[in-house]
């Protein structure tokens, strides 16, 4: 039996780091892609995605080479990047080491974005008057979401503290993916069938343009917008924003 030589994952991340940072191919290349899951750190880094239709690379812009381009990747912007392709040894994932960002204009998803809001809202879907008023002291509550994300459990939490008379009753969708927003126009009509509830609210954590894409559908808007009993949108961290 010939003897084995066992790395351990250290070695291993870093043998494979070692490649891609020799190869020449890929230590001074440029990569278009539309920017996602952008995080400007109060390092003065930036973090985010460059992806197409059907892949997508983690991206690092460090604080010296952010301090100079000409622009920050935003959500749905169009990209050209510079850079190095290196290896994140702590996820053992590789990554492009972005020195250099020029906009092409906005991505197709956030164009895909920007028409639809644009199209609903001279429909008058979004128009103030159409807000139904909200009950003072909710008797019966419905939240649609997925019954095993952190939001429901944090609504649950929150709510059983704030008004613990309430009844709050989840009615379970998928919140991301391509049955998502199926799910939820039906879970949100379910919901417009019942005269019990006070007020129905729409759930999920934050993400990426992507991941929240369903709450983006128009299926979903108008379901929301059919629907007799008041519906709040609890969708995404305060700087994401959905039709």
């Amino acid at each position: 039996m010939e003897p084995r030589t066992i790395l351990t994952v250290r070695q291993l991340t870093q043998y494979v780091r070692a490649l891609l940072e020799r190869d020449p191919a890929l230590t001074n290349l440029w990569v278009r892609g539309e920017a996602s899951n952008c995080t400007h750190h109060s390092s003065g880094h930036t973090y985010f995605t460059l992806k197409d239709a059907r892949s997508e690379v983690r991206c690092a812009l460090f604080r010296e080479e952010a301090g100079r381009v000409p622009v920050l990747p935003e959500n749905g912007m169009a990209v050209v990047c510079h850079g190095s392709v290196t290896v994140y040894e702590a996820r053992g994932q590789y990554q492009l080491v972005v020195d250099w960002v020029e906009s092409e204009g906005a991505g197709a998803l956030y164009v895909a974005f920007e028409r639809l809001k644009q199209r609903l809202e001279a429909e008058g879907l979004f128009a103030p008057e159409r807000k139904q008023p909200l009950p003072r002291f909710p008797r019966t509550v419905a939240i649609v979401t997925s019954p095993d994300g952190a939001a429901v459990r944090d609504f649950l939490s929150i709510g059983q503290r704030r008004w613990p008379l309430a009844t709050i009753e989840v009615v379970p969708s998928a919140v991301q993916g391509v049955a998502a927003a199926g799910q939820l126009v039906a879970a949100v009509e379910q919901c417009g069938q019942r005269r019990d509830l006070d007020v129905v609210v729409v759930a999920r954590g934050g993400g990426s343009l992507e991941e929240l894409w369903a709450f983006n559908e128009e299926a979903v808007v108008r379901a929301i917008v059919a629907c007799p009993a008041p519906v709040v949108s609890a969708v995404g961290h305060e700087t994401d924003f959905t039709l």
